[in-house]
């Protein structure tokens, strides 16, 4: 289920010229009114929320990954792992703590893959900690890095912004704190939509 948001849904006209499917209030993206406080000064913030369980964010990954990586130098990108329950925090702190051991960028999309295509269950701790040697990671400091003041600060900020933003499931994208990107359309459309709106913040920035 893609995101929707408890929010009143304010209906935006564009100004932007050239595109030739605009997204609809209520459908493609809620604006949210007032917009929420950003963690990237100076730059447009996008965040992509999504849990590892997700089948719709297992599909959407491949996409968003080529996709980041074409932003433009004023576009900051950042996943933020969904936190609903015990289960959706366990994976956010994996998210964080493979992060902190530098090792996310490696095992980001093997991760999602054991999930989905090797039926790994990362509650099961036998499973989870066969996969983690598996892949490289001593055991032992992953266990301690997962306990440390970083990880637990980032799993926290994850349960805040979830709660913040108060998504009912995921994916989600949220440009600038203000336009939550979701709704009833294809992963390809939600990113489409996503880049309408880094523009549309750009040109208000430039007034």
């Amino acid at each position: 289920m893609l995101a929707r948001v408890l929010f009143a849904i304010t209906l935006f006209v564009s100004s932007a010229t050239g595109w030739a499917q605009q997204p609809q209030a209520g459908k493609d993206f809620f604006e949210l009114n007032p917009a929420f406080a950003t963690d990237a000064p100076g730059k447009i913030e996008v965040l992509e929320f999504f849990w590892y369980g997700c089948p719709h964010c297992f599909n959407l990954d491949p996409l968003i990954e080529t996709w980041s990586k074409k932003l433009p130098a004023d576009v900051s990108f950042r996943r933020v792992p969904a936190v609903f329950n015990q289960n959706w925090e366990a994976a956010a702190r994996i998210h964080y703590t493979l992060d902190a051991l530098g090792q996310l960028d490696r095992l980001h999309k093997p991760f999602f893959d054991a999930i989905h295509n090797d039926n790994l269950r990362y509650s099961n701790q036998s499973q989870f900690d066969a996969w983690l040697t598996k892949s490289g990671v001593a055991l032992d400091k992953y266990n301690t890095t997962a306990k440390s003041f970083t990880v637990e600060s980032k799993v926290r900020r994850s349960i805040q912004l979830t709660g913040q933003y108060k998504f009912e499931g995921v994916p989600a994208i949220v440009v600038q704190g203000r336009y939550a990107v979701g709704g009833q359309t294809s992963p390809a459309r939600q990113l489409q939509n996503a880049d309408f709106f880094i523009a549309q913040v750009r040109a208000e920035q430039k007034k």
